[in-house]
């Protein structure tokens, strides 16, 4: 399997944990967030510092501008898709925030000039029709999900812009800079954005913290990192088609710790999307050449 393959599984996996670990934290959305970001944040510099000083003392304004953009975006994302899981399921929350490959797409189209090949076109279909299927399954439960499908939908657009940011930084800054600088703003943005809406960062149980620790630890450092390691060499769009598999190992995952059955259109949605990942990838092994990069410094 070739290496940017194997990132990105591994990305997925531990991404998949995500909403797990969030609905097992007993704290609020905002604080949640702020934990995970912080303490990735906490993690990374030292290693950064260590390794990449002369690189930092390099960067222009114009790349602290766009890192700086890019931690806004991640921040919303945040924000918003952990606060959706507060309103519906799990299986609606992951599905509609993983939803981004058609923004990346046009976005990458009509800003960026980037060309989309016609397996990814027919992918991006596939999977769009796994996400509606599961999407309209679990609204037609209730429309109290209605605000959190809102809010995880947010969350999409916001991951497609700091996704379509960090396409472009990362052709000329390394992984460990760029994940220190998005990390430290977006933490500090919702450590903002928490002490505004009157939360509190103390006072939880153990177990909570212990949850916390594991969501930096787990889908953010190992999974996110992965995943930014893998822009160096294939598109957003591939990226994102990639994290469609995040709903279905979130789903399989909540069937076995929470006893959230799948419905019938979930497994088909299901299904679905895992097709549409997998005409993707083969289609894009075949050509042998993933986004056109050269090999990456990260």
């Amino acid at each position: 399997m070739k290496k940017q393959y194997l990132g990105i599984s591994v990305g997925v996996a531990a991404v998949s944990f995500a909403a797990i670990l969030i609905r097992l934290a007993d704290a609020p959305p905002l604080v949640i967030a702020a934990w995970r970001l912080t303490l990735a944040t906490l993690v990374l510099w030292p290693p950064t510092l260590a390794a990449a000083r002369p690189e930092l003392r390099g960067l222009s304004r114009r790349d602290l501008g766009l890192a700086f953009l890019s931690s806004v975006f991640l921040a919303l994302h945040f924000g918003l898709w952990i606060t959706s899981l507060s309103y519906t399921s799990i299986a609606t929350s992951v599905i509609l925030v993983t939803s981004s490959p058609l923004f990346v797409a046009v976005f990458s189209y009509f800003v960026f000039r980037e060309s989309i090949s016609w397996n990814i076109v027919i992918g991006i279909g596939v999977c769009i029709a796994g996400t509606l299927l599961i999407g309209f399954d679990n609204w037609s439960q209730g429309s109290l999900s209605l605000l959190g499908s809102v809010l995880a939908f947010l969350g999409a657009l916001a991951v497609s812009g700091y996704l379509l940011i960090g396409r472009r930084l990362r052709q000329r800054m390394g992984i460990l800079v760029y994940s220190s600088l998005t990390y430290t703003s977006s933490a500090v943005l919702l450590v903002i954005a928490a002490l505004v809406a009157g939360e509190r960062f103390f006072g939880y149980s153990g177990e909570t913290y212990l949850w916390m620790v594991l969501l930096a630890f787990g889908p953010q450092i190992l999974g996110h990192l992965s995943l930014n390691w893998a822009l160096r060499f294939v598109t957003a769009t591939l990226i994102t088609i990639a994290v469609l598999g995040e709903p279905v190992g979130a789903n399989i995952l909540a069937f076995f710790i929470f006893h959230e059955t799948p419905r019938l259109l979930e497994a088909v949605g299901g299904v679905l999307i895992l097709g549409g990942i997998g005409v993707t990838f083969w289609r894009e092994s075949v050509r042998g050449s993933v986004g056109g990069l050269p090999a990456s410094r990260g």
